[in-house]
């Protein structure tokens, strides 16, 4: 059986409060900021962590997206998208039994394609498949909710 071959992502972080600065290992190393709302502790200064996970969902839809077009054979232009997470913050805040979770995050996704019906149905299926972030979310048990529309791919 062949050895089941897997990439690293690995991030270090250092803070102070509840603001923090983190960077992405690798070839170029990416940093970014994270804080919270003051209603959290925080100043506001960067985006809460669940806006990034939020912000996560989007680019691996994008990401992963545009991998199965590929093999589909379709062509992709612009992608928009909206998501809300929705989170009872009785539990972070004030120690509230419960789950830490969103309870529910909600995707709209529209995507400029020449794809057909049945091709842009298979892109949607195949990408929430395929997406480790969107994985992540479903598997972790709140409601989510993903919709899908095509536009017209614009002439380049």
């Amino acid at each position: 059986m062949a050895e089941k071959k897997t990439v690293p992502f690995v991030v270090e972080a250092a803070g102070t409060g509840v603001a923090q600065e983190v960077t992405v290992l690798g070839d170029r190393q990416h940093v970014f900021h994270a804080d919270t709302y003051p209603s959290f502790g925080g100043q506001d200064a960067a985006p809460s962590p669940l806006s990034y996970v939020l912000g996560a969902l989007t680019s691996c839809h994008q990401v992963t997206g545009s991998l199965v077009a590929g093999d589909l054979g379709v062509q992709l232009g612009r992608w928009t998208f909206r998501v809300q997470g929705d989170l009872d913050p009785s539990v972070i805040s004030r120690g509230a039994e419960g789950n830490a979770n969103f309870d529910r995050v909600s995707i709209d996704v529209q995507v400029q394609t020449d794809a057909t019906p049945e091709q842009f149905e298979r892109l949607s299926a195949e990408t929430a498949r395929r997406c480790p972030v969107t994985q992540m979310v479903k598997r972790s048990g709140l409601e989510f909710v993903s919709e899908w529309r095509a536009v017209p791919l614009e002439a380049a």
